[in-house]
């Protein structure tokens, strides 16, 4: 009973937008007072963060009863905020069991703790209902900086309406290789200075609104073609190149008062040649360059350690690799070791390392002082609870959605158009339209389905396929009589990365349609070219492996508010302004695009 009081007593006069990440005097020396009386496994504890999953969980349930062990006999700083996830779908909960679960976690915690998410597209990315923007290389395509810093403020705002304090973004990488499995179109574009310019944009925004960002993945994720989650990812540029590209970002969000750098599990030869030691164990990577060259004196973070691309270098049991992980990552500069394969196994290596004096304790006192500062920063030293009556005004207020529509909107790019079949005509004649969806999820994503119902609202009776690996040969030939009679045809390719993904025999990952789909849709294009529109719902490098596009429009996302987007700026709704911000080998360069106005009356073949 007297924690509840307390719980509801620190919520009052909670203010519904939390105020800008600044580190007084007050919290400097709460801080410095609250390190001098931790015990060396509590600061221990501070420098590990473990996943909790947003669910409803009852307080005696196994689920939650593991979260308060973990915060217990481990002292835990902090906690990723995640959602369960089924294969690769993700159950997503509500904002506001997510402020539930943040709040009585920080009740039940002897120290303020730190929430930090994956929030790469908004809150949406885990939670439902919260204002959904596209993925960042949609940004890019817009070239926008205030759209990207109004991103970084309404993610801030929500994030910290429901207790979440850090997002693990803006990505820094710079996606110039048309391979990349993993980073793509979560990087804002292959420009460096692009990327830059977007990345800070987002940084102030968000830093307005009391959210910490994190840059990631250092020294740059982009020029590989390996998925870190599966292998370890090779950056093969010298040190001049990665100066005049990967670094540019990381130096100028440095520059922007970033809070964090994620260090990728990334070989990288021109920095550290030992084959054995990717960048987030390497002290030349961390404390030479970032923190000795670059300047960096924030939060240095890995990333996961439970991601291949880091356990196949450690031998041994789970927990095995989860010590030597951990302590290799303190030893090489990193301030925390996030969500280890093993809690056990990072808490009990930590501390063993400092008893044989392998860590110094005056090495963990300066990662958890800043710990403790960047808690401070956020005000968890006065106020660790959240208003839950707040959520429902400070979660998808209207006018943050239609920014983010705005954003999907802006960001659509007509990369070609040799027929000058943009924009299309409503029509409801049977048979006039056929829309054929590639996807590797049955029947589509949430925003594949929206195409449809968006496309349907134009053209009641368009006739659509849903194709992936499993179904292509079944109905291959009924597809292609079918377009071949249509007035007009789109095909939208949905390829996005996804952690683990694999096509086409590919172990290193994908972030492409799968053969056999791809080969459909280069016939489609065979057959029905003129008339033909081929959408990249996602991943802008599809077209370019299918030759003899005429139309070729890239959304660089494939959510919900993305499949409106394209749909209008396709019916001549809203206006086409997007220029590509990565090249596409073989069909179209960085800069690319054209531009349509919007029209009042649209009708099959005008300009």
């Amino acid at each position: 009973m007297i924690a509840a009081v307390f719980l509801l007593a620190d919520t009052c006069g909670l203010a519904a937008s939390a105020p800008a990440v600044h580190l007084d005097r007050k919290g400097k020396s709460w801080a410095t007072k609250t390190l001098h009386k931790m015990s060396i496994e509590e600061k221990v504890g501070q420098m590990i963060m473990v996943w909790a999953k947003v669910q409803f969980l009852n307080a005696d349930s196994p689920d939650y009863l593991q979260l308060r062990d973990e915060m217990a006999k481990y002292h835990v700083g902090g906690f990723g905020v995640t959602v369960p996830t089924e294969g690769p779908l993700l159950i997503k909960s509500e904002p506001l069991e997510a402020a539930e679960l943040t709040n009585r976690l920080q009740n039940d915690s002897k120290y303020p703790l730190i929430f930090a998410a994956d929030f790469e597209r908004g809150l949406s990315m885990r939670l439902n209902g919260g204002t959904a923007f596209p993925a960042a290389m949609a940004f890019g395509a817009a070239g926008d900086a205030n759209l990207a810093k109004q991103f970084g403020q309404i993610t801030g705002q929500e994030a910290r309406a429901i207790g979440i304090h850090w997002n693990w973004f803006p990505v820094a990488d710079v996606n110039s290789n048309p391979a990349n499995p993993i980073i793509d179109t979560r990087s804002f574009g292959e420009d460096p200075e692009l990327v830059s310019k977007m990345v800070d944009a987002y940084i102030e925004g968000a830093h307005s609104a009391g959210m910490l960002t994190t840059v990631k993945h250092f020294p740059g994720h982009g020029d590989t073609d390996t998925d870190s989650h599966l292998a370890l990812a090779r950056v093969t540029g010298n040190m001049e190149r990665l100066n005049a590209v990967e670094l540019v970002p990381f130096r100028s969000a440095i520059k922007a008062g970033v809070d964090s750098v994620m260090v990728g599990h990334l070989l990288v030869p021109a920095i550290e040649p030992d084959p054995n030691r990717p960048a987030s164990v390497s002290a030349k990577v961390i404390t030479e360059l970032l923190k000795g060259q670059m300047g960096f004196h924030g939060l240095v973070v890995t990333d996961a350690l439970d991601m291949a691309g880091l356990t196949k270098v450690f031998p041994g049991s789970e927990h095995d690799i989860a010590a030597a992980a951990s302590v290799a990552a303190v030893q090489a500069g990193n301030d925390m070791v996030i969500i280890p394969g093993d809690l056990d196994g990072a808490a009990t290596g930590l501390l063993n390392a400092i008893k044989h004096g392998e860590i110094s304790e005056k090495r963990i006192d300066e990662s958890v002082l800043k710990i403790l500062q960047v808690k401070a920063s956020l005000g968890l030293n006065r106020k660790r609870f959240v208003d839950l009556a707040a959520v429902k005004d400070d979660v998808a207020k209207p006018e943050n959605q239609a920014l983010a529509q705005r954003a999907a909107e802006q960001g659509v790019t007509l990369v070609s158009d040799d027929a000058h079949i943009v924009p299309l005509a409503s029509t409801p004649k049977s048979s006039a339209t056929v829309a054929v969806v590639f996807s590797d999820r049955g029947q589509g994503s949430d925003g594949a389905r929206a195409f449809v119902v968006e496309l349907r609202k134009r053209t009641p009776d368009a006739k659509v396929f849903f194709i992936d690996a499993v179904n292509v040969g079944f109905v291959e030939s009924e597809v292609l009589a079918a377009v071949t009679k249509a007035d007009h045809v789109i095909a939208l390719a949905e390829a996005v990365p996804n952690p683990r993904r694999t096509t086409q025999g590919r172990a290193g990952g994908s972030a492409d349609l799968d053969s056999k789909p791809l080969r459909l849709l280069t016939d489609i294009v065979a057959v029905a070219r003129d008339k033909t529109v081929v959408a990249a719902f996602g991943n802008p490098y599809t077209g370019g492996s299918v030759p003899g596009i005429g139309t070729y429009v890239c959304t660089f996302s494939n959510t919900q508010g993305s499949a409106a987007g394209l749909v209008s700026a396709l019916f001549g709704e809203t206006p086409i302004h997007g220029r590509l911000p990565v090249t596409i080998p073989g069909l179209a360069k960085r800069g690319a695009g054209i531009d349509r106005e919007a029209s009042t009356v649209q009708h099959f073949g005008t300009n």
